[in-house]
């Protein structure tokens, strides 16, 4: 399971040696008010570390380097309680490696009108000393989030605990391994893509083994091992009566828990935080991995059908900015839509491999033919998704970049039972609406693979774009098509210069 609370994002202030010794106390006691304030709140899901107060070039350099090189710093958190002259910082933000959130608030909330004096106005210059501060971040084109406001303010820290959450994620992909077994489907272009650019760029590495490695372990799974599964499954999940002890499916039930079984020791020792697998290559299988998937996902694996590593990638770091908020995180695909003049909407599902993390009620455990791959009936969970808000992601390669499309969608409860469609699903409305939604979608070149999530927010992912410097278009209830044709446009000359050329 994945643990936020071993991170720490480091606070560091903004002063210098002007005010003299008393002045710079009081500064470092403010911080580590603020510093405390933020650890306890319920909004921020990691440690909250107060480090230092930079005074001079040498402090900024300092820090910059140490965060670089301590293992669970995800990131700095700055403010400038001074005025902090900003070309002092130059050189350590120069070298800093890690994320930053730039927080523009005053320890005091309120003007103190009756006592107000030239000490506290030297003492409390944020107003101005950030706005320095800013500067030579813009001028040194740092990607970064500015939060602005009271730190006591619920607000403040929801935003903050959202850039935590898309730091831990980041940091969660750097050294990754996510492992393929099998190519991708063949003949399918948006899961191919250059998995070097995305080691250079992302911090993470895709590998490829062979079907045969994870058949040796799937045979090699103990029948003690098979056993704990099965019970495991039958105290979670309704059991389709095939699978009940005698029933006619019970041995593929248990054959179901054995590739579990294989795919998980697999994946635990060798390191890996996700795979990917394609119903083209199962030669040893009995049968596509379908339960198998979903209860690893459930466990925080990323996982891409068809060899798609990007979104296995992307699941996961969904996964992880998802850590302990209510609301599940999948693998999804837009599968067929509802034209009716009424509604139109998408029903959202795959073969098999959809997480229960997402599932409305208790899943059921069942088995149908799958109708592809030419393998045994597959097992699988079976369920609705709750309603709500949520958002679908895709990254998708563009040859020279990679582009993140987010839309944000609204989750619905079906309008009729679905008896005959044995596979967990997921209805919903996209923003602004389906005709707008899927053409910005289209015209985006957006995967129809992706990361959905009733969890992780529009926020977190467009903090986690800057953090990798990704372009990132968001399709929301704004979303209008002449304009977003343009932006697509612009994207594509702005990236092209920043990469040597225009696609």
């Amino acid at each position: 399971m994945i643990d936020l609370n071993k991170f720490e994002v480091w606070f560091i202030t903004g002063s210098q040696q002007l005010y003299g010794a008393a002045a710079l106390k009081q500064v470092a006691a403010n911080s580590q008010e603020i510093a405390r304030a933020l650890g306890r709140s319920s909004e921020i899901p990691v440690k909250v570390i107060f480090k230092s107060v930079v005074k001079t070039p040498e402090d900024a350099t300092s820090i910059c380097q140490e965060a670089n090189m301590a293992r669970n710093c995800i990131g700095l958190l700055t403010w400038c309680h001074t005025f902090s002259p900003s070309k002092m910082w130059i050189n350590g933000l120069k070298q800093l490696h890690k994320p930053l959130c730039h927080l523009h608030t005053q320890h005091n909330r309120d003007i103190p009108w009756s006592s107000i004096d030239m000490d506290f106005m030297n003492l409390n210059q944020a107003a101005h000393g950030d706005r320095e501060h800013g500067f030579i971040m813009s001028r040194l084109r740092l990607n970064r989030k500015v939060v602005v406001g009271f730190w006591q303010d619920i607000s403040v820290q929801k935003r903050i605990g959202a850039w935590c959450r898309a730091a831990a994620a980041w940091h969660d992909w750097q050294g990754a391994k996510f492992c393929r077994f099998g190519d991708n489907m063949r003949e399918v272009a948006v899961t191919e893509g250059d998995k070097v650019m995305a080691q250079m760029k992302f911090g993470y590495s895709v590998n490829g083994y062979g079907v045969g490695d994870l058949v040796k372990r799937v045979n090699s799974a103990s029948g003690k091992e098979v056993d704990s599964l099965i019970q495991e499954y039958e105290a979670s999940y309704s059991l389709a009566p095939k699978l009940r002890k005698n029933g006619e499916s019970r041995g593929s039930f248990r054959e179901a828990a054995r590739i579990e079984a294989g795919l998980r020791s697999f994946l635990t020792e060798g390191g890996f935080k996700g795979f990917t697998d394609t119903f083209e290559d199962l030669h040893g299988l009995a049968q596509l991995p379908g339960i198998a998937a979903q209860r690893l996902m459930a466990d925080g694996f990323g996982f891409g059908a068809e060899g798609d590593w990007k979104t296995c990638a992307l699941v996961r770091a969904m996964k992880v900015m998802a850590s302990g908020l209510k609301g599940g995180t999948s693998f999804m695909e837009d599968y067929t839509y509802h034209l009716n003049p009424k509604r139109n909407v998408v029903l959202g599902a795959h073969m098999l491999e959809i997480c229960p993390s997402i599932a409305k009620g208790k899943p059921s455990c069942e088995i149908h033919p799958l109708g592809i791959g030419g393998k045994a009936d597959p097992v699988r969970l079976v369920f609705n998704t709750p309603p709500g808000p949520a958002i679908n992601a895709s990254i998708v390669h563009l040859g020279n970049r990679f582009r993140l499309l987010l839309n944000e969608i609204d989750v619905i409860t079906p309008e009729k039972p679905l008896p005959k469609l044995p596979v967990a699903r997921a209805l919903w409305m996209p923003k602004p609406n389906l005709e707008a939604a899927a053409a910005a979608w289209i015209y985006a070149g957006g995967a129809h693979h992706t990361g959905f999530s009733q969890a992780v927010t529009t926020e977190m992912i467009e903090d986690f774009s800057a953090m990798a410097g990704v372009e990132l278009v968001v399709i929301d209830s704004d979303t209008k098509l002449r304009h977003f044709k343009q932006e697509l446009e612009w994207n594509d000359i702005a990236y092209g210069i920043r990469s040597g050329f225009v696609s």
